[in-house]
């Protein structure tokens, strides 16, 4: 029995198709630089269409800055080291605060949302705001972060990627804004 057992767990472990690789251990931004303590190892199994960094290489990425922010958990690639190239051309990042009751639960970054001007005296005409296709229009954007309650009032401070004449115009609003999750 402990023959089989021997056995077994070479043939185990030899078959183990898992490689070593590097991933982000904690969120990070466009443009920072990485450091040890950003990278954590995981064994997966490599497919052929996947850009991986192998965890041999971490010295190499230590010192480099990040083109994209990235989540924690997420497999490192080598197109994600560089300059930085956040925003995309065409588009800006705007933080925008968000009022409770005026965000539904769920709202993650990657979440595709309608930015919506609220009307002051909470009508269901929408106030004169973001300009997309005309005054008072929605306009779409990314989450790209959310920190929940930043203030005593329970303010969420919302990350958007836009349109950058969107964007301008979410950030200069000053009114009420609330967000609708948007499918697709």
């Amino acid at each position: 029995m402990v023959v089989c057992a021997g056995v077994f767990t070479l043939v185990y472990l030899g078959a183990d198709a898992r490689v070593p690789a590097l991933a982000v251990a904690r969120p990070l931004s466009a443009g920072q630089t990485v450091v040890d303590a950003d990278l954590r190892v995981v064994r997966i199994v490599p497919d052929a269409g996947l850009e991986l960094l192998p965890a041999d290489q971490a010295s190499q990425v230590v010192g480099r800055a990040v083109r994209v922010p990235l989540a924690e958990g997420t497999l490192l690639a080598g197109s994600h080291l560089g300059p930085v190239g956040w925003p995309p051309q065409g588009q800006a990042v705007a933080a925008v605060p968000i009022k409770p009751g005026r965000m539904p639960a769920g709202i993650t970054e990657g979440s595709r949302v309608l930015v919506v001007p609220v009307a002051p005296d909470a009508t269901v005409e929408p106030a004169t705001a973001p300009e997309a296709s005309g005054p008072g229009q929605p306009v779409p954007a990314t989450v790209v972060g959310v920190v929940d309650a930043a203030d005593g009032s329970g303010t969420s401070v919302v990350t958007l990627l836009l349109d950058q004449g969107a964007a301008v115009a979410v950030a200069g609003a000053g009114g009420d804004l609330a967000l609708v999750l948007a499918g697709g």
